[in-house]
């Protein structure tokens, strides 16, 4: 299946897989898919996590095969079926699935957060819902997924330690992220790097609204000095979050850093085509800060 979909930069869109599992229909963002191949025989691997099958080596790279029944606590899957590729902080990792059905390209929008009425195995490991012809579609959090797994896949939270004591920054951030742990993990490590007049919020959105806000309010010098988003997030992308203060003459001096899974050559190529000063991958947060430090380091 081809999965080389290409959106505008900016538009609040994304391009949804659908895929089943035990039945049910599951969504991942086509921007973290490398290829789809029939399910090939895996080498198992001694003590690993009982939802990885094994590993297996399609044209001479090695890439982990993980079972995604048995993470969602829908039971072991059978041989057969399809390995969906992702590529994703810097990892190549295949995930096992019965059938494809097809893309979806919708809205971001359209996305419903999930909420605390939903079983606790889906509601941790997914970020969001979406309706398409009368059918209900489960966006998997991936990365969460690979984390529970390896938790030294997610942020390197130790790296700020190696950083040793920095000095009290007073410079404004706006945060937008949409995963509760990862919002409340930058907000601690930028914390513990010096910066504490933060402010966090759960989508574009909710940043944009702020940033409109403190124009209105003629504020917007205290309270926004660098902007620091996800790319994927329900109802405004970090995307289209940084088309809008970039296309904006009154905003667009302000340092835009996507701290985003998605971080690969296209995705690379449209935050420079939407103006964002910097583009790093989730585990790298002392890049992170590091990165903040150089752009506001002249505000």
């Amino acid at each position: 299946m081809d999965t080389n979909i290409l959106l505008e930069n900016g538009t609040n869109e994304l391009e949804v897989l659908e895929f089943t599992l035990a039945g049910n229909s599951y969504g991942i963002n086509v921007a973290k898919i490398r290829e789809i191949i029939a399910y090939q025989e895996v080498t198992p691997v001694p003590n690993s996590h009982p939802s990885v099958e094994g590993i297996f080596m399609p044209r001479e790279v090695m890439i982990t095969a993980i079972d995604l029944r048995n993470c969602l606590q829908r039971g072991i899957s059978e041989k057969g079926g399809l390995f969906i590729i992702t590529n994703f902080n810097k990892l190549d990792i295949a995930f096992h699935v019965e059938s494809v059905q097809g893309i979806h390209r919708v809205s971001w929008t359209e996305i419903i957060k999930p909420d605390a009425t939903m079983s606790t195995s889906e509601a941790g490991i997914s970020t969001g819902i979406v309706k398409v012809n009368e059918k209900l579609i489960i966006i998997l959090d991936f990365e969460k997924i690979v984390s529970d797994i390896n938790p030294e896949a997610g942020l390197k939270v130790s790296e700020i330690e190696d950083m040793g004591k920095r000095k009290r920054s007073d410079t404004p951030l706006l945060i937008a992220e949409d995963s509760p742990l990862l919002n409340k993990l930058i907000v601690n490590c930028l914390k513990a790097a010096g910066y504490h007049n933060l402010m966090h919020t759960e989508n574009g959105q909710e940043a944009y609204d702020i940033v409109q806000e403190c124009l209105m309010n003629n504020t917007l010098g205290e309270h926004v000095k660098c902007v620091i988003t996800d790319i994927e997030m329900p109802i405004m992308d970090g995307h289209r979050l940084t088309k809008l203060i970039k296309d904006d003459p009154r905003t667009r001096h302000i340092p835009v850093v996507i701290f985003s899974s998605l971080i690969n050559d296209e995705m690379r190529r449209k935050g420079e085509a939407l103006g964002a000063n910097a583009q790093l991958t989730k585990p790298e947060i002392a890049n992170l800060v590091r990165t903040i430090d150089g752009l506001v380091s002249n505000l």
